[in-house]
Protein backbone atom coordinates (compact mmCIF):
# COMPACT_ATOMS: atom_id res chain seq x y z
CA UNK A 1 0.00 0.00 0.00
CA UNK A 2 1.26 3.40 -0.85
CA UNK A 3 1.66 6.05 1.16
CA UNK A 4 -0.29 9.26 0.76
CA UNK A 5 2.04 12.24 0.09
CA UNK A 6 1.63 14.75 2.66
CA UNK A 7 0.88 18.35 1.49
CA UNK A 8 3.32 21.06 2.36
CA UNK A 9 1.32 22.23 5.51
CA UNK A 10 1.26 18.68 7.11
CA UNK A 11 4.73 18.32 6.43
CA UNK A 12 5.31 21.64 7.99
CA UNK A 13 3.26 20.31 11.39
CA UNK A 14 5.29 16.90 10.94
CA UNK A 15 8.52 19.12 11.33
CA UNK A 16 7.36 21.41 13.75
CA UNK A 17 6.33 18.40 15.97
CA UNK A 18 9.03 16.85 15.95
CA UNK A 19 11.31 20.17 16.68
CA UNK A 20 9.30 21.15 19.49
CA UNK A 21 10.25 17.19 20.88
CA UNK A 22 13.79 17.93 19.99
CA UNK A 23 14.41 21.08 21.59
CA UNK A 24 12.57 20.31 24.54
CA UNK A 25 14.76 17.45 25.11
CA UNK A 26 18.25 18.68 23.88
CA UNK A 27 17.25 22.41 24.44
CA UNK A 28 18.36 25.11 21.73
CA UNK A 29 22.04 24.32 21.40
CA UNK A 30 21.73 20.47 21.35
CA UNK A 31 19.27 20.13 18.96
CA UNK A 32 20.21 19.73 15.54
CA UNK A 33 18.47 19.71 12.11
CA UNK A 34 19.85 16.55 11.16
CA UNK A 35 17.95 14.77 14.11
CA UNK A 36 15.11 17.40 13.45
CA UNK A 37 14.63 15.99 9.89
CA UNK A 38 15.21 12.58 11.17
CA UNK A 39 12.45 12.12 13.79
CA UNK A 40 10.75 14.58 10.96
CA UNK A 41 11.01 11.76 8.55
CA UNK A 42 12.22 13.90 6.00
CA UNK A 43 15.78 14.89 4.41
CA UNK A 44 17.83 18.24 6.27
CA UNK A 45 17.47 20.17 3.11
CA UNK A 46 13.22 19.61 3.37
CA UNK A 47 13.35 21.39 6.75
CA UNK A 48 15.47 24.06 5.70
CA UNK A 49 12.84 24.21 2.41
CA UNK A 50 10.29 25.33 5.51
CA UNK A 51 12.37 27.23 7.28
CA UNK A 52 15.27 29.32 6.61
CA UNK A 53 17.61 28.43 9.86
CA UNK A 54 17.35 26.25 13.01
CA UNK A 55 17.06 30.12 14.63
CA UNK A 56 13.36 31.10 12.42
CA UNK A 57 12.05 27.36 13.44
CA UNK A 58 12.92 27.75 16.34
CA UNK A 59 11.27 31.45 17.32
CA UNK A 60 8.01 30.21 15.22
CA UNK A 61 8.00 27.14 17.80
CA UNK A 62 7.89 29.81 20.62
CA UNK A 63 5.69 32.07 18.85
CA UNK A 64 3.24 29.55 18.11
CA UNK A 65 3.25 28.06 22.29
CA UNK A 66 2.69 32.07 23.08
CA UNK A 67 -0.33 32.25 20.74
CA UNK A 68 -1.78 29.14 21.74
CA UNK A 69 -1.11 30.15 25.37
CA UNK A 70 -2.74 33.69 25.24
CA UNK A 71 -5.50 32.16 23.37
CA UNK A 72 -6.36 29.37 26.13
CA UNK A 73 -6.25 32.34 28.70
CA UNK A 74 -8.36 34.34 26.60
CA UNK A 75 -11.18 31.81 26.14
CA UNK A 76 -11.54 31.50 29.62
CA UNK A 77 -10.97 34.76 31.09
CA UNK A 78 -13.02 36.89 32.63
CA UNK A 79 -14.06 34.28 35.33
CA UNK A 80 -17.49 33.99 36.82
CA UNK A 81 -16.63 34.84 40.57
CA UNK A 82 -16.27 31.58 42.90
CA UNK A 83 -13.96 28.82 44.18
CA UNK A 84 -15.02 26.75 41.52
CA UNK A 85 -14.33 28.76 38.33
CA UNK A 86 -10.54 29.33 39.34
CA UNK A 87 -10.33 25.64 40.46
CA UNK A 88 -11.92 24.68 36.91
CA UNK A 89 -9.72 27.51 35.09
CA UNK A 90 -6.12 25.92 36.92
CA UNK A 91 -7.42 21.99 35.98
CA UNK A 92 -8.02 23.49 32.47
CA UNK A 93 -4.36 24.77 32.76
CA UNK A 94 -2.94 21.59 33.98
CA UNK A 95 -4.88 19.47 31.43
CA UNK A 96 -2.78 22.17 28.64
CA UNK A 97 0.36 21.29 30.04
CA UNK A 98 -0.44 17.68 29.92
CA UNK A 99 -1.51 17.98 26.49
CA UNK A 100 1.48 20.03 25.12
CA UNK A 101 4.54 18.59 27.18
CA UNK A 102 7.43 19.22 24.95
CA UNK A 103 5.68 22.45 23.70
CA UNK A 104 5.22 23.66 27.12
CA UNK A 105 8.86 22.35 28.38
CA UNK A 106 10.95 24.65 25.48
CA UNK A 107 8.53 27.42 26.17
CA UNK A 108 9.80 27.92 29.53
CA UNK A 109 13.01 26.02 30.23
CA UNK A 110 14.84 27.98 27.75
CA UNK A 111 15.39 32.01 28.48
CA UNK A 112 17.19 32.86 25.63
CA UNK A 113 14.03 34.52 24.27
CA UNK A 114 12.73 36.14 26.62
CA UNK A 115 11.12 38.62 24.02
CA UNK A 116 8.63 36.45 23.25
CA UNK A 117 7.70 35.32 26.29
CA UNK A 118 7.75 39.01 27.72
CA UNK A 119 5.53 39.62 24.56
CA UNK A 120 3.12 36.85 26.61
CA UNK A 121 3.06 38.42 29.81
CA UNK A 122 2.28 41.87 28.56
CA UNK A 123 -0.94 39.61 26.71
CA UNK A 124 -1.54 37.87 29.50
CA UNK A 125 -1.84 41.65 31.75
CA UNK A 126 -4.20 42.75 29.57
CA UNK A 127 -6.64 40.07 29.95
CA UNK A 128 -6.21 39.92 33.81
CA UNK A 129 -7.42 43.41 33.45
CA UNK A 130 -10.67 41.91 32.51
CA UNK A 131 -10.93 40.05 36.09
CA UNK A 132 -12.93 41.51 38.88
CA UNK A 133 -10.39 43.29 41.16
CA UNK A 134 -8.00 44.27 38.63
CA UNK A 135 -10.33 46.46 36.28
CA UNK A 136 -8.54 49.77 37.65
CA UNK A 137 -5.31 48.17 38.38
CA UNK A 138 -2.69 50.16 36.74
CA UNK A 139 -0.18 48.40 34.60
CA UNK A 140 3.04 48.08 37.52
CA UNK A 141 0.12 46.39 39.49
CA UNK A 142 -1.23 43.89 36.40
CA UNK A 143 2.68 43.41 35.16
CA UNK A 144 3.57 42.32 39.00
CA UNK A 145 -0.27 40.32 39.67
CA UNK A 146 0.96 38.14 35.89
CA UNK A 147 4.31 37.58 36.93
CA UNK A 148 2.91 36.07 40.69
CA UNK A 149 0.43 34.26 38.50
CA UNK A 150 2.76 33.04 35.42
CA UNK A 151 5.59 32.03 37.88
CA UNK A 152 3.66 29.99 40.46
CA UNK A 153 1.69 28.25 37.44
CA UNK A 154 4.54 27.66 35.34
CA UNK A 155 7.02 26.72 38.10
CA UNK A 156 4.66 23.71 39.76
CA UNK A 157 4.27 22.67 36.17
CA UNK A 158 7.36 22.16 35.14
CA UNK A 159 7.81 20.21 38.77
CA UNK A 160 4.72 18.52 37.44
CA UNK A 161 6.39 17.37 34.15
CA UNK A 162 9.62 16.16 36.54
CA UNK A 163 6.98 14.14 39.11
CA UNK A 164 4.97 12.43 36.51
CA UNK A 165 3.39 10.06 38.67
CA UNK A 166 1.46 12.63 40.62
CA UNK A 167 -2.25 13.28 39.60
CA UNK A 168 -3.33 16.49 38.11
CA UNK A 169 -5.77 16.47 40.70
CA UNK A 170 -3.13 16.48 43.30
CA UNK A 171 -1.37 19.46 41.23
CA UNK A 172 -4.55 21.29 41.04
CA UNK A 173 -5.12 21.26 44.48
CA UNK A 174 -1.87 22.35 45.43
CA UNK A 175 -2.29 25.08 43.37
CA UNK A 176 -5.34 26.08 44.48
CA UNK A 177 -3.88 26.15 48.15
CA UNK A 178 -0.87 28.16 47.08
CA UNK A 179 -3.78 31.14 45.17
CA UNK A 180 -5.71 31.00 47.53
CA UNK A 181 -3.93 31.83 50.92
CA UNK A 182 -5.25 34.23 53.33
CA UNK A 183 -3.69 37.28 53.12
CA UNK A 184 -4.32 37.63 57.11
CA UNK A 185 -4.52 34.77 59.57
CA UNK A 186 -7.56 35.95 61.95
CA UNK A 187 -6.75 36.22 65.61
CA UNK A 188 -7.06 33.58 67.88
Amino acid sequence: MARKRLTRQERREVIEQAATEVFADRGFDGAGMDLIASRSGVSVPVVYDHFASKEDLYRRLLERQRDDLVGFWSQRLPLPPGRAALTALVDAYYAYVEEHPFAYRMYFRDTTHRDIQQQGNVMLATLLKTVPGFEDADDATLQMSTEVLRTGLIGLALWWQEHPDVERERVVQAAMRALTIPAERPAT
